[in-house]
């Protein structure tokens, strides 16, 4: 990390102007250099809150949000119409310090501007009456979440990063912080948004229909940091009483998701079941509502989320603020037919029932899930594709193809406008939420004869898989008798996390996961880089699941990953000449030439 001049700058950086047709988006201080005489008024604190959303919509976090959550993971390949050097070297696992992917700056930004907040909004009741103390915790618990999300994305692209709460708002700050151990960050971030957990807004406090219920962080959004924070805390500790922590989160979310349901939606309660407490769209509405055509951000008959299901999402308005990142990395439509970065593995080629035993290289279990033909363009039986084109939160016509009606080359009629590119991005849903629950609930039975945890897992699964089947084709729904097992249900939470939330820069997270739950030796408490820590080896089936995206380089990748440090980035190599007291991880050592090591 470079001094925290460079790196954690707000008091000397005029704030980045936001609008659009919410209040979220009207415009904020531009080209005004932030003077400590600022700080008088509600609307000072408000606008300086926001401003901290609009830096979490910087189109290198995006960036970061897809290429640290996905890319290095079986679901996403380069396109190989693009020619990309660093993407080449991230896709063999030469993660050059020098890359520029493996800068933090943007995520630091977002954190000091919270600091900053935190710092000043108090002062300010003591100015102006009517900024009260209900609305300065309000505030405080909003911005301590979001620098807790910050440090929790840092936390799993680098493991061993600095820490600070410490406002820096001046060049005459010399400040230099070493990195943390990941359990000092996370026990920071866990202590902060219990805090804010108390504090904060309820669920549907903006009202019915209003984007701030997920556009800002609210107790749901806080309780879905912690419960995903406590989940990758167990995965490394093997702690059950972190598991059993990320269970009351996120049955806290789902019976306040479900009160609110009932409270406002009585007439579209689910008649045939009136023990739903999910309330999840179903079959053809899922894509539509939840990424497209409709949904509660009004503005015309085009939305682009903000759904029921939906519990924090990123606001793109696509005038003022659009999506860029999303259409450059998925997007094969548009002027010129564009040339995505990326694409789909193969894995998203074919359905097959031995999907969820480790048998199988394909993802899907059968061809009547609706997902299977609208995650990926041109997917189906026969297909000979490597790579294939994403469809989700990317798709212009808003059509839902079945196994019935599906054309695999249709783009659709372009009735969807993109032109700016106004979809947002979703950060945590509630699918998210019940499957997080089923993987804590697989790790929390004893053993394969403990069917009271494992049921209880499965039957969250198969209200997720559900949901997606063509009503009429109810014979593939999943059965209990087929993963009564630990490791059977494990790997079905993890293939129906990756069928649910692929594209959606969970994957390698959820991955790494798997991989810490079978590997022992692993210590929160040390870094990477000390002396006495002895990294674990990586578990040898996480590798196998990675390598199914290679054709033909498969063991060299395999031969590659060979220890923890591997599944890291490297600090940016500017970074360690400017801060002496940064520690690179072990797996690279800078010389003239930065070679590769392993220790």
């Amino acid at each position: 990390m470079k001094k925290l001049s460079y790196i954690l700058t707000v008091g000397l950086v005029s704030l980045l102007g936001l609008s659009s047709c919410n209040d979220f988006l009207t415009i904020y201080p531009n080209d005004r250099t932030i003077a400590p005489d600022f700080w008088k008024t509600k609307s000072d604190v408000q606008e300086m809150a926001t401003g901290c959303y609009h830096a979490m919509i910087n189109s290198a976090i995006m960036e970061r949000a897809i290429m640290w959550g996905a890319f290095r993971s079986d679901e996403i390949i380069k396109n190989e119409d693009v020619a990309d050097t660093q993407l080449d070297n991230i896709n063999a696992v030469n993660l050059l310090p020098t890359q520029s992917i493996n800068s933090w700056v943007q995520f630091y930004n977002v954190i000091n501007r919270c600091n900053v907040v935190l710092e000043h909004a108090p002062a300010v009741m003591d100015i102006d009456p009517e900024y009260t103390v209900g609305e300065n915790q309000v505030i405080r618990g909003q911005m301590l979440a979001l620098r807790s999300l910050c440090y929790f994305y840092l936390v799993r692209a680098f493991r061993d990063v600095p820490y600070s709460d410490i406002a820096f708002e001046s060049d005459d700050q010399e400040l230099y912080f070493p990195q943390s151990a990941p359990g000092v960050v996370l026990q920071h971030c866990i202590d902060d948004l219990i805090e804010a957990e108390g504090i904060i807004m309820k669920t549907g406090a903006y009202g019915e229909n209003d984007w701030r219920n997920v556009g800002f962080i609210t107790r749901d959004a806080v309780e879905a940091i912690l419960a995903d924070i406590y989940l990758w805390r167990a995965a490394l500790t093997k702690s059950r009483s972190d598991y059993e922590q990320v269970v009351v989160y996120c049955d806290k979310i789902i019976e306040a998701k479900d009160a609110y349901f009932k409270k406002t939606n009585r007439d579209r309660m689910n008649v045939q079941d009136p023990y739903d407490i999910y309330h999840l769209y179903k079959g053809t509405e899922c894509n539509a509502a939840i990424f497209g055509t409709t949904g509660a951000r009004g503005g015309g008959n085009i939305s682009s989320g903000n759904s029921r299901e939906s519990i924090l999402e990123w606001q793109y308005d696509g005038t003022n603020n659009a999506n860029s990142t999303l259409a450059n990395y998925y997007d094969r439509q548009g002027e010129g037919s564009r040339t995505p970065r990326f694409m789909a593995s193969k894995i998203f080629r074919s359905a097959d029932a031995n999907a969820n035993n480790g048998l199988s290289n394909f993802l899907y279990m059968s061809e009547h899930d609706m997902r299977y033909w609208n995650n990926v363009y041109d997917a189906g039986p026969g297909s000979e594709e490597i790579g294939f084109a994403i469809r989700k939160m990317v798709d212009r016509s808003g059509e839902i193809f079945t196994n019935e009606t599906r054309d695999r080359s249709k783009v659709g009629n372009m009735t969807r406008n993109y032109a700016n590119y106004q979809q947002n991005w979703i950060v945590y849903r509630l699918t998210d939420i019940m499957l997080m629950k089923a993987e804590a609930l697989v790790e929390l039975a004893a053993d394969d004869e403990d069917e009271e945890h494992l049921e209880r897992a499965f039957n969250l699964v198969q209200q997720v898989y559900k949901r997606s089947l063509q009503t009429t084709y109810s014979q593939d729904t999943l059965r209990f008798d087929n993963f009564k097992s630990k490791d059977r249900m494990e790997l079905l939470v993890l293939n129906e996390r990756e069928r649910e939330l692929c594209f959606e820069g969970k994957r390698w997270f959820d991955l790494l996961r798997y991989n810490y739950r079978h590997i022992e030796g692993v210590d929160i408490s040390k870094r990477m880089g000390d002396e006495d820590y002895e990294a674990p080896e990586v578990y040898s089936k996480m590798l196998d699941l990675i390598v199914r995206k290679y054709e033909g380089s498969g063991d060299a990748v395999k031969f590659k990953m060979k220890g923890e440090p591997y599944l890291y980035w490297p600090i940016l190599e500017k970074e360690t000449k400017v801060n002496p007291l940064l520690v690179q991880n072990p797996v690279w050592k800078q010389d003239e030439t930065i070679k590769k090591v392993y220790k």
